[in-house]
């Protein structure tokens, strides 16, 4: 089991401000608007280095790359949104595939930027690396420099609590092996599960018009959105919809957002459970979400 010193203190939260990047399927659902935007409003703590457009395919794509793609058009929508135009600039398209196997990274123009802007960094000074998607950008960029495994902290939403009967979660089925490369690289990792963990993260209807309706452009363009798909995908008059991806952002914020321990990486299989073996380096793994405390706090930014 990995006990290196310089590992697990990346483990830990850090204290004052921090360098980060965000790899984000944003057209997929609406939680990484509300990532990407809350990252934005807690600039006094989080330095945004790159945004980075992440792969998807369901009905919302015609593949991976067609995600990919809207994904890179939403991010730029929101930046108008919040006009915040100058971030422009530092928004990079990602992969067009998943990985064809764990040895051989999908080349990108954000797995590029990625591994050459980690290698900038240092085991005491890493670089934060929030995932809120497929996380085939990030695998392809420690494959391309596998060197920067010391130079980055990953915060992924990705898997279901290791408690789940499965572990069928749309971040991480899409690409297996880039999950496998990630939970077993070495690279100091902080999951936030899905199914079992997050999941808690709700909100709906009353909430939204009360705290956001009316504040801005971005907060109406988020009810509206959210509560469209809040409907649609709900049999009950009665619905509320996962903000699932903010919780990666929050992770690295001051705050009792959510409670966290050290347990050995899991080992992500193909046919979508877990394995696990004691022996494996450790991660932390967020195991519960303090809801009203990170929606207040949330709710408070976005409509700044």
């Amino acid at each position: 089991m990995n006990q290196d010193i310089s590992y697990l203190q990346r483990l830990n939260r850090p204290e004052g401000p921090v360098d980060v990047v965000l790899d984000t399927d944003t057209y997929n659902e609406i939680d990484d608007q509300y990532a990407l935007a809350y990252l934005i409003k807690s600039e006094e703590k989080l330095h945004l280095k790159a945004v980075y457009a992440a792969p998807f395919h369901n009905e919302k794509s015609s593949g991976p790359e067609d995600g990919m793609e809207k994904s890179y058009q939403e991010i730029h929508h929101i930046l108008d949104l919040m006009e915040k135009q100058e971030l422009k600039e530092h928004v990079y398209r990602g992969s067009a595939q998943y990985l064809p196997d764990e040895e051989t990274p999908v080349a990108s123009d954000a797995a590029a930027h990625l591994a050459a802007l980690a290698l900038g960094y240092t085991p005491e000074k890493p670089l934060y690396v929030i995932a809120i998607g497929a996380i085939t950008n990030v695998a392809s960029a420690l494959l391309m420099k596998p060197e920067i495994k010391d130079r980055i902290v990953l915060i992924w939403l990705g898997g279901n609590a290791h408690e789940w009967p499965d572990n069928k979660e749309f971040n991480l089925f899409q690409d297996v092996a880039a999950a496998r490369v990630v939970f077993g690289c070495g690279a100091a990792l902080v999951q936030l599960p899905c199914m079992g963990v997050v999941s808690s993260f709700t909100t709906g209807p009353g909430e939204l018009e009360t705290f956001l309706r009316g504040k801005n452009k971005l907060c109406d363009y988020l009810t509206d959105y959210t509560e469209k798909e809040g409907a649609a995908g709900s049999k009950n008059s009665c619905w509320t919809r996962v903000i699932w991806d903010v919780t990666a952002v929050a992770w690295l914020l001051d705050g009792d957002f959510m409670c966290d321990r050290l347990v050995p990486s899991p080992i992500p299989q193909y046919d979508h459970h877990y394995s696990f073996d004691p022996g494996r380096h450790f991660i932390r793994y967020v195991y519960h979400i303090n809801r009203d405390n990170l929606f207040e706090d949330l709710f408070r930014k976005l409509a700044q």
